[in-house]
This record gives C-alpha cells, sequence and structure tokens, in this order.
C-alpha cells in the first residue's frame, strides 16, 4: 500500500503544479502528448487459434538447446536399438531357413504319401 500511497501523492503533487505553469508551456505539452498518442500502437483483437499458437511459440522457445540435444540423441537411440534387434531377428530366421533348405532329405521322403499329405496341409491356399 506505501507504493500506492506514494504514487498518489506524487500524482496531486504533478496537478497542483499544472495550473502553475504558463499557457504556452501547457499548450506545448498538449502537443507533445498528442504525437506520442498518434505513434502508440493501437492494440489489436486477436482470435483463439493466433492466442494458443503465441503460448505454444512461447513454450517453444523457453526450450533449452541442451534439452533439444538430448531428446534427439534419445530418439536416435531408441530407433537404432529398434532397427538393430529388428536386424537380429530377420538374421536369425535366415539362418533357421537356409539350414532347413540345404538340409538334405532322402529320396524316400518325397515318395512318402504321409510327407505329400503334409505339404498339402501346411501350404495356404
Amino acid at each position: 500500500m506505501n507504493e500506492e500511497y506514494f504514487g498518489y501523492k506524487i500524482r496531486q503533487h504533478l496537478n497542483r503544479g499544472l495550473h502553475q505553469l504558463r499557457p504556452e508551456t501547457t499548450a506545448r505539452l498538449a502537443a507533445a502528448r498528442e504525437a506520442a498518442m498518434a505513434c502508440q500502437r493501437q492494440a489489436v483483437s486477436q482470435s483463439l487459434l493466433a492466442t494458443v499458437g503465441g503460448f505454444v511459440q512461447s513454450q517453444f522457445d523457453n526450450l533449452r538447446l541442451k534439452q533439444l540435444i538430448t531428446a534427439l540423441a534419445l530418439f536416435v537411440g531408441v530407433v537404432f536399438s529398434a532397427y538393430w534387434v529388428a536386424d537380429q531377428r530377420v538374421a536369425e530366421l535366415g539362418a533357421i531357413d537356409s539350414a532347413l533348405l540345404a538340409d538334405d532329405l532322402p529320396i524316400s521322403a518325397f515318395t512318402d504319401k504321409g510327407f505329400d499329405a503334409w505339404l498339402k496341409r501346411a501350404s495356404p491356399q
């Protein structure tokens, strides 16, 4: 409350001194005030979307460079590890498929009626 009271007292003192000024000085002060008011920016109403965009922009500007670099490094690490795990799985399945295809089956396996029935049942058609 002290600051408000102090401001009030200063305003009263300036208002009392205003009546003691010469008319030429008062006219110059009025002209200077009009010029300053003409240069002042006019308030423009913003839409809700513009306000939200300003909020998002201010939040993005508050991020620090170290935080962005850390988040980017974490993202790259996660993507790389997912790729590496998938590559290992594909290599493992490829090795199993190669072993199955390279296996030499005896001729009797191909002529076995059960093997032919198993092939028909196992193959999707």
